[in-house]
């Protein structure tokens, strides 16, 4: 078996027994390729179909993300090529084709540890507030057809972009998992939405009454926004739409909270997933455990949730005053 046919059949694997996000798959299959482009035309000098995967060592695992660097790729895709590697190669043992896995013994690049960005109460606030108004010159500045369709405080898409923003922070959800929202996961009674998220989990997920009543305000007003689509699925009932009546896509969702940010004046860099750190790191300071977060966040480790949540230095600050005898400003 050549290493091009292990890849095909590892990614396979991958898609029809471990069911695996598409793309997840996609970014291994782009990893392998890359490092199996990397042996052909640098380390061994062959066509990739001449090479097998005993022709892979440690050394030219290490070669490659040596290669990287050079490359200037970041350290996060330098860490997936090598968990990609890792992987193929752990399926190459299990199926008897190798008897060690080569990248086994292969340290990934340090990672820097940067905390995500995420918004203080006030700013939640003004972003939201500004999501439910909408101005010609902001739609014009950030080039969205959809904040540009109808520019009148009562328009259709406002009462969507306020629910839009409501529900993202309300829940965390991915802005992946927003988008496939259909009416029917929504218990708007119970005020809990049912999403499928990586690795095609099912989880629950509650939302505040906020949340509630943008998504009721947004309903009212979504069938005559659904009437502009030219042709429906009687099946497919998307909780967002765009502006002529489908399903809104991510890209239309960044933008939404480009203008929104821009209006609100808060610092530029807001994203979905700025939105969902939020929510995450709130709910840490309001005494949540990281368990809780993890169910809520979708995640299958908890050290997946960690780098979610972190704790302000203020609050702590404040905690060590008021609770240490030495630390009080009474003396007592």
């Amino acid at each position: 078996m050549t290493l091009t046919a292990l890849i095909a059949d590892y990614l396979e694997h991958l898609q029809l027994e471990r069911n695996l996000a598409a793309r997840t798959i996609e970014s291994y299959g782009a990893d392998l390729t890359r490092f199996t482009n990397f042996l052909a035309g640098v380390y061994l000098g062959r066509t990739p179909d001449a090479i097998a995967p005993a022709d892979v060592d440690p050394p030219a695992v290490r070669a490659f993300l040596a290669q990287m660097t050079r490359d200037d790729l970041a350290r996060s895709s330098q860490a997936r090529a090598l968990s990609a590697g890792r992987g193929l190669f752990r399926h190459a043992c299990r199926e008897g084709i190798l008897l060690a896995n080569p990248a086994a013994g292969v340290r990934a690049p340090k990672q820097v540890k940067a905390l995500p960005r995420h918004l203080r109460p006030g700013e939640i606030e003004r972003l939201i507030d500004a999501a439910g108004t909408r101005d010609a010159a902001t739609a014009d500045a950030h080039a969205n057809r959809d904040a540009a369709a109808d520019v009148v405080d009562d328009d259709p898409l406002a009462l969507r972009d306020r629910a839009l923003v409501e529900l993202l922070y309300a829940t965390g959800l991915r802005v992946s998992e927003l988008v496939s929202l259909d009416w029917a996961a929504l218990d708007l009674r119970g005020r809990v939405l049912r999403v499928m998220g990586k690795g095609s989990k099912m989880r629950m997920v509650p939302f505040g009454r906020p949340a509630l009543q943008a998504l009721q305000a947004w309903l009212a007003a979504w069938d005559g926004v659904r009437r502009r689509a030219r042709s429906v699925r009687l099946d497919d009932e998307p909780v967002f739409l765009n502006h002529l009546g489908t399903r809104l896509s991510a890209r239309s969702v960044r933008r939404v909270l480009d203008a929104a940010t821009a209006r609100a004046g808060v610092a530029e860099g807001v994203h979905p997933h700025t939105l969902r750190h939020s929510f995450a790191t709130h709910l840490l300071e309001e005494g949540a455990d990281l368990r809780t977060i993890q169910e809520l966040l979708g995640h299958a480790s908890l050290s997946t949730t960690q780098r979610y949540t972190h704790v302000d230095i203020e609050r702590l600050l404040r905690i060590y005053r008021d609770a240490h005898p030495r630390a009080r400003d009474d003396g007592s």
